[in-house]
């Protein structure tokens, strides 16, 4: 039914009615219902420049003086700018402009095109489809997973480990392996990110396939069916009830026709079409039908005005092709990781060449032990460690009902703070539901909710609620598309409203709904249509005085005034100043929660007046035109779906703010918002209503929760925009997708990492142009699918809330996995720096590097993927990892301001690109400027991937008391051999010498002889302890980070199987090129290796983890962790479909 009244929504004081709320006679009310209009100051939520308007009567009368007042200015041209203006237009304009001939009186009759014009059409201007998005080839997807800075730097230390190989052949040959397993990993990881995208692409491609559509024209006066894509410009369409429209048209006759519009403007009520038109704005037009909407009733022609990409489904799809994609925030803090990796390595590299030089003068070992050391720095397994850590929670997401096209998206959801969301079909259902019914002087409530009235309907046969049921099954205009099953499993064609009051009948009749009609056949219709506002029908339904019935619902002004007598106590009485007074007051209550409201009436006719098979005459209205029983009122509202309250509470508990952005009316979006936590507080115009004061006195400080109408969005200021998102509660309604785009754009840039859900066409550029894209699969359109980067498969709200956790989950995993991989780079770099600063023997080699870095550490590091949270709600708790407030906002805008200017192209308005040349100098200049290192050492709010904390951890204290762990342990075995400390340094020293080799000189020390294999074995067997010590200490550091919100011990560090199989792995690794003589000369192992010495690792374990506890202590005390604040007034059980609560009733006296 149409949206035909506005309704206040405000909570209701201790359960009771309203207290003071007067209302104005509707007389645009619909048969869809009315919803009451209290006196109130227009939306009002900042200083206007236009004077406020005192009073807002019904949508249709306030859209319709809106839209007049800003036709005259350009505040909605900006807002909803359409290319369409053929709806200003005459029929004989319109047929003329495209060459067509129509019959408005006798439409069936109209020539329409012939067909030389339309296949001509058709061939000049392509079929009636949507442009589809241009896409890269799988080839170029492959190469910009290669191209990633992680992937460069492995590609770039495998080129290198060649360059060695070239400057030393004979020293380095083992770099003709670990150069080529460099790159090697380089091409498996993208193959992972690559293959993982084409799964999600093929998945959604899947999802996207559809049935070509028919559509009815008239050509040369015959009505045929053809296929959609086949309509052109100046076809004349048939449309009827489910048709789906193919194009924009041009409405000249129609039969009650209504179309759904939610899927272009949000709009969760059917709109009616028809000849005529007196608004200037052509989405609300109602002389025109959209490509892409459903006649949900009745049946009309039109004439074809736009096609395809002309379409406004078209544009906006346009939109959605101009946005950019932002970088994901994991893949932002990557790249800075990264460079930051990169210039340390470069810098060792450079600094350890030059003091090659000084020491040796010999240039291809100081460019060796140069590139060495910058190799040693890369962390060759951390790429394939990130990225399979995404994919296997990329997996987990999709045993939950989400589809992640892209990799990074998993963590993106976890980092989001601001959740904008779209009303209908995500939030709610989009089927109008039967809320409470009021008859026979009680109220009955049809649903259980925490503050819902009324008695439950446990009586389909009590008197009122009976007749209710009677009326909403046989005076009906809805179709099923099959009988055969029960009303649940139905699909329902025609209006929302109507079809809510059906399948509430169908499901409390059960059986005998299905009896009804045909046992109580109608005799007589008058439809619902806008002048009466109400729908009657005449059915064979006998009574005491005869065998025919009256039934009427509609609007309940028009409804109530045809009636002289009311059902109360279980007769019809008359209508009195009493019954009206309670009337009034249930309607009110029912009208300020938010629903929709219709009026049941009934007149059992007299037999000897209108005895059976009487010819009754709509023309001659010979049929009772008062005098009606009124039976009582029923309210509907489009109910939110089940789970959502919850998942907006535990979304607003985890520190994210919940914004509504809807096409619906403010009234109706903030009605719903009170009902699914997403508003709690007051509005500006509550505040003033609860005081009694003025709304221009009420300060921003006495209101948390703002209702923006779209209209106001094209004149706000930034100031306007930073009060708006400074408060907790926000719903913007009667948006456009340019609004929403804003929206958007202006949440990011305060700094917010935005989430945006939707299932419509409308919402489609909002979900590219977020950070976080969420389209809904089942009654999302194609358009948004393509759009965003995460899908809800099962269409469940709830689902985005497990995907926070999920993608809160995979970020703090993929730190610790990160803190503990870095780990052992101080390990492998410090022996490379004592090797030529002591020098000391080489402790480790590049081969035992390698299988440290691909070795154990990936077994151990990827077992992090399956790591639980530490507590169950722990994650939940805490604010997002990148809070915005006023500091943070302070800190961005002061970034920003120091940035260069970008260059705007006058032409286009858009930003000119720089070439690749300016580009890579302008990156090798950022070091030296002062704004660079400003930005690098500036403190920010908020917790990022590889901070201060992680890197002090693994390259300073855990590193160095693991190299000190290797250190000992290598001289311990070394000593056990017969060589000492001093020793092993003057041996490494000599100049005229090269030790510890097969074919090596023999040495003597201390009267004992040291052949070349006696100092080859000695090394390799120090060198097996060594990578034995780094192995052990990096198994206490596996366990150790784990903990981030608890000390490192309890029953949490062992809930992970996967972390025993994982260091088994690594141990089986070790113990397999240890032991196997053979690999001993690949791997520089022995196996002559003595576990006894290993014991001095586990000490040092040991060791790391009591410095750990006593570090988290004091870090607690210095920064203790910030918990989210308890946000009152929650409603955080189950709703109102899965429980049912003890409720009150109103019982009206007679």
């Amino acid at each position: 039914m149409p949206d035909e009244g506005i309704h206040e929504s405000k909570p209701l004081g201790g359960g009771g009615l309203p207290r003071t709320i007067t209302f104005t006679a509707d007389e645009t009310s619909g048969a869809g219902g009315n919803q009451r209009t209290p006196h109130l100051r227009n939306l009002r939520t900042f200083p206007s420049r236009e004077a406020p308007r005192a009073v807002l009567s019904s949508p249709e009368k306030s859209e319709k003086t809106n839209v007049e007042t800003l036709s005259e200015g350009t505040a909605d041209d900006k807002a909803k700018n359409v290319d369409i203006t053929e709806h200003l237009l005459s029929l004989t304009e319109v047929c003329d402009k495209f060459s067509v001939q129509a019959n408005a009186d006798h439409p069936q009759d109209s020539f329409g095109l012939s067909s030389s014009q339309a296949a001509d059409l058709l061939a000049r201007h392509g079929p009636n489809t949507l442009t589809p998005p241009k896409k890269k080839s799988s080839w170029r997807k492959f190469l910009a997973c290669l191209t990633s800075l992680f992937n460069l730097m492995l590609i770039a230390a495998g080129i290198l480990e060649y360059i060695l190989l070239g400057i030393d052949f004979e020293n380095n040959k083992a770099n003709i392996y670990m150069g080529a397993i460099l790159i090697v990993v380089a091409f498996i990881n993208a193959a992972v990110e690559w293959w993982q995208q084409r799964k999600s692409e093929n998945t959604l491609a899947a999802l996207l396939k559809m049935i070509p559509a028919k559509t009815h024209v008239i050509r040369e006066r015959k009505l045929e069916s053809i296929q959609s894509a086949d309509v052109v410009a100046g076809d004349v369409l048939f449309l009827r009830m489910g048709d789906k429209i193919p194009a924009d048209c041009y409405v000249f006759s129609s039969s009650d026709l209504k179309v759904d519009n939610s899927s272009l403007t949000g709009e969760s009520e059917p709109q009616e079409r028809g000849a005529g038109n007196t608004m200037r704005n052509p989405l609300e037009a109602t002389n025109l039908a959209f490509n892409g909407t459903l006649a949900v009733s009745g049946e009309a022609y039109a004439i074809v005005v736009r096609t395809g990409d002309s379409t406004v489904l078209g544009q906006i799809a346009g939109l959605t092709a101009g946005e950019e994609k932002a970088q994901s925030p994991l893949n932002h803090e990557i790249s800075i990781f990264v460079r930051i990796i990169a210039s340390v390595a470069i810098f060792t590299a450079a600094v350890f060449f030059i003091a090659g030089m000084a020491l040796y003068k010999d240039f291809p070992f100081a460019i060796n032990f140069a590139i060495g050391t910058f190799v040693a720095w890369v962390p060759e397994g951390l790429p394939a460690t990130v990225t399979m850590l995404l994919t296997i929670a990329a997996k987990r997401m999709a045993a939950e009902n989400v589809l992640v096209k892209d990799l990074q998206g998993v963590e993106t959801l976890g980092a989001i703070t601001l959740l904008a969301t779209d009303k209908t079909g995500t939030l709610t259902r989009n089927q109008m539901t039967v809320c409470n019914v009021w008859t026979n002087g009680i109220m009955y409530a049809a649903t259980r909710g925490h503050n819902d009235m009324g008695e439950p309907i446990s009586d389909a046969t009590a008197m009122g609620i009976r007749e209710v049921l009677y009326t909403s099954a046989l005076c009906r205009s809805v179709k099923f598309d099959r009988t055969d099953v029960s009303m649940d499993k139905r699909q329902l064609l025609g209006d929302a409203t109507e079809s809510g009051l059906v399948r509430f009948a169908g499901m409390r009749l059960g059986d005998e709904f299905d009896e009804l009609l045909p046992r109580h056949a109608k005799v007589f219709e008058i439809p619902f249509n806008s002048a009466n506002k109400w729908m009657l029908s005449i059915h064979r339904l006998p009574h005491a005085s005869g065998a025919l019935t009256l039934l009427i619902k509609g609007a309940p002004e028009r409804v109530l005034r045809l009636c002289s007598t009311i059902l109360s106590g279980g007769a019809a009485v008359p209508l009195t100043d009493i019954q009206r007074a309670q009337y009034d007051e249930t309607y009110e209550y029912m009208a300020s929660q938010g629903h929709r409201v219709l009026a049941f009436a009934q007149l059992q006719l007299d037999a000897s007046e209108y005895p059976d098979g009487y010819a009754f005459d709509r023309k001659k209205e010979n049929y009772p035109v008062g005098g009606y029983t009124f039976v009582g009122l029923t309210s509907l509202e489009d109910p939110p779906k089940h789970g959502v309250r919850e998942a907006i509470g535990r979304c607003r508990s985890a520190g994210i703010q919940v914004m509504m952005v809807t096409g619906d009316h403010p009234l109706t979006a903030e009605a719903i918002g009170r009902k699914i936590n997403l508003v709690l507080g007051e509005t500006r115009e509550g505040v003033a209503k609860r005081t009694g004061r003025p709304v221009e006195d009420i300060g921003e400080d006495e209101f948390d929760a703002v209702v923006i109408h779209g209209e106001r969005i094209a004149d706000m200021t930034d100031d306007d925009w930073d009060m708006v998102f400074r408060k907790p509660e926000v719903i913007f309604a009667r948006t456009s997708p340019k609004n929403k785009l804003e929206i958007v754009a202006r949440a990011q840039s305060l700094g917010h990492i935005c989430g945006v859900t939707g299932d419509g066409v409308n919402d489609s550029p909002a979900l590219k142009k977020a950070d976080l894209g969420i389209a809904m699969n089942e009654s999302g359109s194609d358009v948004s699918k393509e759009a965003a980067s995460m899908i809800i498969l099962d269409d469940n709200f709830a689902s985005i809330v497990k995907g926070i956790e999920e993608g809160r989950l995979i970020f703090a995993n993929l730190k610790k996995s990160i803190r503990y991989t870095l780990t052992h780079s101080t390990p492998e770099v410090i022996p490379q720096i004592l090797y030529i600063i002591v020098p000391l023997p080489p402790m480790i080699t590049s081969i035992m590097i390698l299988v440290i870095d691909l070795g154990f550490e990936i077994f151990a590091a990827l077992t992090y993927a399956w790591e639980p949270p530490e507590s169950a709600n722990g994650l939940m708790k805490l604010p997002p990892r990148k809070p915005v407030t006023m500091r943070s906002i302070a800190q961005l805008r002061a970034r920003n301001a120091r940035q260069p200017q970008v260059s705007i192209d006058p032409a286009t308005g858009k930003p000119i690109q720089e070439s690749l040349v300016a580009r890579i100098l302008r990156t090798l200049r950022a070091p030296f400027t002062k704004v660079w290192w400003q930005d690098l050492t500036e403190k920010t709010e908020g917790e990022i991937l590889v901070d201060g904390d992680l890197l002090s951890w693994s390259y300073l204290e855990a590193g160095l008391i693991s190299t000190i762990s290797l250190v000992i342990v290598f001289f311990v075995i070394l000593n056990h051999h017969g060589i000492s400390p001093k020793q092993a340094r003057l041996m490494a020293k000599a100049t005229d010498e090269d030790y510890f080799n097969k074919d090596s000189p023999d040495y003597t020390y201390n009267g004992r002889l040291f052949t070349g294999e006696d100092q080859f074995y000695a090394l390799n067997e120090a060198r097996t302890g060594v990578i034995f010590s780094i192995y052990i200490l990096q198994v206490f550091n596996l366990f150790i980070c784990k903990a981030r919100l608890r000390l490192p011990f309890g029953k949490f560090m062992f809930r992970n199987v996967r972390t025993f199989y994982g260091f088994s792995a690594g141990l089986l690794l070790l113990v397999f090129i240890t032991y196997i003589p053979p690999l001993n000369s690949v791997f520089n192992s022995s196996y002559k290796s003595i576990p006894l010495y290993w014991l001095i690792a586990v000490g040092f374990g040991f060791l790391l983890l009591a410095y750990a506890t006593a570090r988290m202590l004091v870090l607690r005390k210095s920064k203790p962790i910030r918990w989210n604040p308890t946000i009152d007034g929650l409603h955080m059980h189950p709703t109102v479909w899965s429980t049912r609560h003890t409720t009150r009733s109103i019982e009206v006296a007679a």
